[in-house]
């Protein structure tokens, strides 16, 4: 545990889930270029990347389990194959349809990576380092964002469609080599308890993840997180962005690293507030949810054009958004036994996908239904279409929010049975003043 050996396997691990969201968000960047190459309209175009993300959060408990049943080395080696071989098929589709199944084979790779690693982090270190390296896991990876932002986006304007996704399927197999060289489950030594020994004892204890509280906690807290900055990065920023907004596509691109450079930065700052008020972690999320709202509503609500610094601001939000979507995982951690981590996490992890692909998808349906059959791109994607099916993400991330309260709700009651009150956090500040005072 802690040792040399262990940190060869974290920053494989890192590597490997680096190279996946560049996988993930590769979609993100050739969104404009997809609209030319398959004449793609709104909620056409959105379907290629809600099935990847509907598959994505449908393998997430499937993977939690087969994770605690044979060990995450396994499933990152699939997911890598799968990844691989999808951007293959999205390299040489000629058409939409064939370029769907390349995402779906993307989507289940993807689904088996983060989940994998987090296991790896708990098999391989122990102590204060484990919650910090988890938190790293995810920041570091989102460096992915900025292999797609950059040279995948100058590989694919340079050389063209087949050649970047190519070259993106590549890195999977790069990675793949070196998990199956380097990677493995624990340590020789480890005092870990072995995995679950049967189908039906992983299945049970899966079960008893999901009656959890604290399961439940950290799933609405990944979903109303998570989503809005996944659905930006992923899909619908770049166009509105270059259409909605009239950015060059060079410049949107450099302004989706705003979003990776603010989850860099946020990160470990969120992981440092975890730790000091555990008890505290749901307002940390309540509390990026309520500024993201409140700049959406001033992006959108602005007369014309939003100003730079506003989009700016909305975007350093919606970077602070992924790593505060780690806390999810946090609470699985908390509430569950390490032998069936991978469940819960999986648990965790369905929740921000299975909102972005609902906002995802509501959003194309929505800029279709505001145009004309036949419209031109530029009247597809004009700023009235978006400024309206952005608000899809109010009514699906009010309806998390409100699911987050009622689960937090049941997690205080779990904790007040042994012993632990924890009040409204304006109580505990006025208390906390009066302390001071006297």
């Amino acid at each position: 545990m802690n040792s040399r050996r262990s940190w060869i396997v974290f920053w494989v691990g890192v590597l490997a889930y680096m190279i996946a969201v560049l996988q993930r968000a590769s979609l993100g960047v050739a969104g404009v270029a997809a609209v030319d190459r398959f004449d793609a309209a709104g909620a056409a175009l959105s379907s290629m990347a809600v099935m990847q993300l509907v598959v994505y959060a449908l393998m997430q408990i499937p993977v939690g389990v087969l994770i605690d049943r044979l060990g995450p080395r396994v499933l990152m080696l699939s997911g890598l194959a799968l990844m691989a071989g999808g951007q293959f098929v999205l390299a040489v589709a000629p058409n939409l349809g064939i370029a769907v199944l390349g995402r779906v084979l993307v989507g289940a790779g993807d689904a088996a990576l983060f989940v994998s690693v987090l296991r790896l982090v708990t098999s391989w270190f122990s102590g204060a380092r484990v919650p910090t390296l988890s938190q790293w896991v995810g920041n570091i990876g989102q460096l992915g964002q900025v292999l797609s932002a950059v040279p995948f986006a100058w590989v694919l304007h340079t050389f063209g469609w087949s050649p970047a996704f190519i070259s993106a399927g590549a890195l999977c197999v790069l990675a793949l080599v070196a998990t199956l060289a380097l990677v493995r489950d624990r340590p020789a030594d480890s005092d870990e308890r072995p995995r679950v020994a049967s189908w039906g004892e992983a299945i049970a204890e899966l079960r008893l993840a999901l009656r959890r509280p604290g399961t439940q906690l950290g799933f609405w807290s990944h979903f109303v997180t998570q989503s809005s900055g996944t659905v930006f990065s992923l899909l619908w920023g770049y166009p509105f962005m270059v259409y909605g907004l009239g950015f060059s596509e060079s410049m949107a691109a450099l302004l989706l690293l705003v979003v990776v450079a603010s989850g860099m930065v946020a990160g470990p700052i969120l992981g440092l507030l975890s730790a000091r008020f555990p008890y505290r972690r749901s307002n940390i999320v309540l509390g990026l949810v309520f500024v993201m709202g409140l700049l959406w509503t001033a992006v959108l609500a602005w007369p014309e054009q939003p100003p730079l610094w506003l989009l700016i601001l909305l975007l350093v939000s919606l970077g602070a958004g992924g790593p505060g979507s780690l806390i999810g995982f946090d609470f699985a951690r908390t509430y569950n036994p390490s032998r069936v981590l991978g469940a819960a996490n999986g648990v965790v992890n369905v929740g921000g996908f299975s909102a972005s692909f609902v906002i995802m998808f509501l959003m194309g349906l929505v800029i279709d239904g505001m145009s004309p059959s036949g419209a031109a791109t530029e009247t597809l994607y004009s700023m009235e279409a978006f400024r309206l099916a952005f608000l899809v993400q109010y009514f699906v991330v009010g309806f998390g929010v409100f699911m987050l309260f009622r689960a937090r709700r049941r997690t205080r009651r779990y904790l007040a049975e042994d012993g632990i009150e924890v009040g409204p956090v304006w109580v505990a500040l006025v208390a906390k003043m009066r302390r001071g005072r006297a």
